[in-house]
């Protein structure tokens, strides 16, 4: 059985603005306005796709729009004349995976009904199956680890929510704020930053330690221990002062620093940022010390090759954060008029798709 949609209200859509065509590409609100004037109501079917393998994410925000936003202003009152009981609306679901061109949304009806939304609901589609496929990507070179989605701070705060959501569903097991959290009524997670230590004076153990005793009660604590560029000393202070209540230590060198610890193995690999050896070198030492449980985070420039190279080598890394790769590349979608009244009327190149995959929206 398909999982159910997100409720449109989930969505906070500026309703109003969307029925008045502000967020949509002038020339579709233009086209609205004429065939309205000129009283002509031609039935279509309009097919929406892309061209990747891929992951789909914002149907259910698509979907919505289509349900709040399409319909018609009385020419005579103003009011609104809400027109999707007149549409029939076919689609895929969250997270189905998805070929190129295949249709993942079909629209039939009254062309005036809908024309004014086509930029917002491609929008949607084109962001969140970005994110669900850049997530799944590196959820799969993970293979099993946990993918702790870090983004936000490299993007505008407005997409936070749909974006987490889209990370959510593609499997990622944490992200970073509550926003991102909140379509599925969840929490943000992190770590003690590098902010709190350098207010705390650099203290990594100091900073750790007034961490825990606020929030070890309802968050997996973990630590950066890369403040001092030696992490594996500071990983080892920590442990050793928060015992039971340090989760894991996350690794985060910049990729233009070597860590202290790496210095005399210089020349013999690519020593800069987290390399495999410096993960390699924590661990023995968190082992050494008997803090076997303690995890290991890494982060700093992970993208799924990268994931994979660790994972190929076997690195000792427990979980990854990932940041700006994920909200990188592209995955544009088109949508075609490819039937006016059941009879076939496209563009050159394009034409109607087999849309059984779509199920029918009620």
């Amino acid at each position: 059985m398909a999982p159910p949609r997100l409720p449109p209200e989930t969505f906070r859509l500026p309703v109003e603005r969307m029925r008045e065509g502000y967020y949509s590409d002038a020339y579709f609100t233009l086209t609205k306005a004429l065939l309205e004037a000129e009283d002509e109501h031609p039935r279509v079917t309009v097919q929406v796709f892309q061209q990747y393998e891929g992951v789909l994410g914002g149907i259910d925000e698509a979907v919505a729009i289509l349900r709040v936003a399409a319909g018609r202003h009385d020419p005579g009152t103003g009011a609104w004349i809400d027109g999707w009981d007149e549409l029939e609306v076919r689609a895929l679901h969250e997270g189905d995976h998805i070929g190129p061109h295949e249709p993942v949304l079909q629209i039939e009806g009254d062309y005036t009904l809908f024309a004014h939304l086509e930029t917002v609901y491609l929008g949607c589609l084109a962001r969140r199956t970005l994110i669900m496929r850049n997530v799944t990507e590196v959820v799969d070179a993970a293979g099993g680890k946990p993918i702790l989605y870090f983004p936000a701070r490299h993007d505008h705060w407005l997409v936070q929510t749909g974006d987490g959501w889209a990370a959510h569903v593609a499997g990622a097991i944490g992200v970073s704020t509550d926003a991102q959290a909140s379509w599925w009524g969840g929490r943000g997670i992190g770590t003690v930053p590098h902010g709190l230590i350098a207010a705390l004076g650099g203290d990594t153990v100091r900073a750790a330690q007034a961490f825990a005793k606020a929030y070890a009660a309802e968050t997996n604590v973990t630590v950066l221990v890369d403040f001092e560029n030696d992490s594996v000393r500071t990983a080892l202070e920590v442990a050793d002062a928060l015992g039971d209540d340090l989760w894991g230590v996350r690794l985060d060198t910049s990729g233009t620093m070597v860590d202290r610890a790496l210095w005399e193995h210089m020349g013999q690999f690519p020593p800069t940022g987290v390399a495999p050896e410096l993960v390699h070198a924590v661990r023995d030492a968190l082992d050494a010390a008997g803090h076997g449980r303690v995890k290991i985070v890494a982060s700093g420039g992970f993208d799924a090759q990268r994931i994979r190279g660790f994972e190929a080598r076997g690195v000792p890394v427990d979980a990854y954060g990932v940041g700006s790769s994920l909200i990188r590349g592209r995955n544009d979608y088109t949508a075609d008029v490819v039937l006016l009244d059941g009879r076939p009327c496209a563009k050159v190149g394009r034409h109607h798709r087999d849309p059984s995959r779509l199920a029918l929206e009620t």
